[in-house]
């Protein structure tokens, strides 16, 4: 009797185990007399916050494509609904005829995805534009644009490409997915960067071009308020990146690191930047900022995503590449813009030196401190990371071991049960691993 009851303690099964491991090779799945064990999570793709159903876009690829659509389908239909619309305001006719172009309602569903205010005196083959109200519904649209990209590119492709290289637990399949969409944008956005400053005048970071002038301007010097269709384009789309990123911190898409609180200081301090320049139409020097925070960006999710597929070599050559590049991007460009914003400021025409918003100029002699305090705020932040990207270079002299300081990784052993946890530190201790007792 006492046999027959120690083979069946040998064979009990914790019920309380939903991965199923098994203390010997005999033992069903799932135990005979207890629950199916739920899911913790969708088999189709990642885990999603609950978020009200007006923020479902922000999560929903589907839902954010069908808010995508509607405005593009109703530009190319406009024609459609013309005719009864004027016949509507015909007797309106005489209070808004004045302000309609040609007398004729014009398209109002163009300026959600197409850039607007096109300079009226600008060449034709030359196209200029300036800032306007229109510019938040452009910014708006390209926010529901980048949820629904980055919801495809982390879990549709990179989500794969990560399970094809046998990364199983979800933590690490977020946090890839992730690096992957950071690959993605800022390979794209640093090299448009860099193609647009190729066409100004402030190029290789030429910086008194910052404040005397613009080649081939409508103003040849400050306030550059006309801007080419490229640079306004790349510029409103810049920005509602980074609106859609604070959405991502706020809604949670992205498990929080040890750095969050620099992370959420960062976008602050970044949409600070994107949407003064904007204002007082230093847009020249924000193509710089952006283009010498891009680039490095894409570098250091490379190695990321090298660092979880374990190319150890690769990811070596990767991470001294990226030093280098972080080095001379994010801290002596850096260090050359504040530099002009410090000395060269008052290279800005008299004329320009003080705040006429109906004439576009903005830098009365307080702007100084304004333009220079964020990025200084920017520098200290690039600093901070680079204390810990210095800790991971001396780590790896000392230990031949190269991680992220930030803990990309943290979280990961939550996934597992803790009786998991208790038999692996048994089993490295080499002691048998305790049996538990029958409830029979």
């Amino acid at each position: 009797m006492s046999r027959q009851r120690q083979r069946r303690t040998e064979f009990t099964v914790s019920t309380n185990d939903p991965a199923h491991h098994f203390a010997d090779p005999f033992q069903p799945q799932t135990p005979l007399g207890s629950l199916t064990p739920e899911r913790t999570t969708s088999p189709l793709g990642a885990r999603r916050p609950r978020v009200s159903p007006w923020l479902r876009w922000a999560v929903e690829p589907l839902e954010a494509f069908k808010l995508l659509l509607i405005p593009l389908v109703l530009y190319l239909n406009w024609e459609l609904f013309t005719p009864q619309l004027e016949t509507i305001l015909e007797p309106l006719a005489p209070l808004i005829g004045p302000y309609l172009p040609n007398g004729h309602l014009s398209n109002p569903f163009g300026p959600i995805f197409l850039i607007t205010h096109l300079v009226p005196t600008s060449d034709p083959d030359d196209p200029r534009y300036a800032k306007g109200w229109c510019d938040l519904l452009f910014i708006a649209y390209n926010i529901v644009f980048f949820s629904c990209f980055r919801q495809l590119v982390t879990v549709t492709l990179f989500r794969r490409i990560a399970k094809y290289f046998r990364i199983k637990k979800e933590a690490k399949l977020d946090r890839f997915g992730e690096q992957g969409y950071a690959v993605v944008y800022f390979a794209i956005f640093g090299a448009w960067g860099f193609r647009i400053m190729s066409q100004l005048p402030t190029y290789w970071y030429r910086t008194e071009y910052f404040w005397i002038g613009q080649r081939d301007a409508i103003v040849p010097h400050y306030p550059h308020w006309d801007m080419k269709p490229e640079l306004k384009r790349y510029y409103l789309m810049q920005m509602a990146y980074w609106c859609q990123q604070l959405i991502v911190l706020v809604l949670g898409l992205e498990k929080p690191r040890k750095d969050f609180h620099e992370l959420v200081a960062h976008h602050i301090v970044t949409l600070w930047l994107v949407g003064w320049s904007y204002f007082v139409n230093l847009t020249l020097i924000g193509n710089a900022i952006y283009t010498s925070m891009d680039i490095p960006d894409m570098f250091l999710a490379f190695s990321k995503l090298l660092n979880y597929i374990q190319w150890e070599r690769a990811k070596i050559v990767s991470f001294v590449i990226f030093v280098g590049v972080w080095t001379y991007f994010r801290h002596y460009l850096n260090l050359v813009i504040l530099w002009s914003v410090w000395n060269e400021f008052d290279l800005v025409p008299e004329n320009a030196q003080r705040w006429e918003a109906s004439e576009g100029t903005y830098l009365a002699g307080w702007m100084k401190y304004q333009v220079f305090i964020p990025i200084a705020l920017l520098q200290m932040l690039n600093l901070f990371w680079y204390f810990l990207i210095c800790r991971i270079i001396v780590r790896a002299i000392i230990t031949v071991d190269v991680q992220d300081e930030r803990s990309d990784d943290e979280g990961d052993d939550e996934e597992e049960e803790p009786a998991e946890k208790e038999k692996l530190k048994i089993k490295e201790k080499g002691t048998p691993i305790p049996v538990p007792k029958s409830k029979a």
